[in-house]
């Protein structure tokens, strides 16, 4: 499967400190015991993480987005 990159700039910085405060976000939510929000959280965050260091979406690929600079 080749995933074209289609996520870069700033767009993947966002992706990766909202990925990582969303797992922080599922770490305090599994320890207050609330597993719902923890696990949607922790699906969330890596999905973003998995965008930023993948630089591929694909829902952006999907709505024909591209914030990769090619120079």
């Amino acid at each position: 499967m080749n995933l074209q990159r289609n996520v870069g700039g700033l767009d993947r910085i966002a992706r990766g400190v909202g990925g990582a405060a969303l797992l922080a976000v599922a770490v305090g939510a599994f320890v207050s015991g609330r597993r719902s929000i923890g696990l949607l959280a922790a699906v969330a965050g890596a999905g973003l993480l998995f965008n930023a260091a993948t630089q591929f979406c694909g829902v952006n690929a999907l709505l024909g987005i591209d914030t990769c600079s090619r120079k």
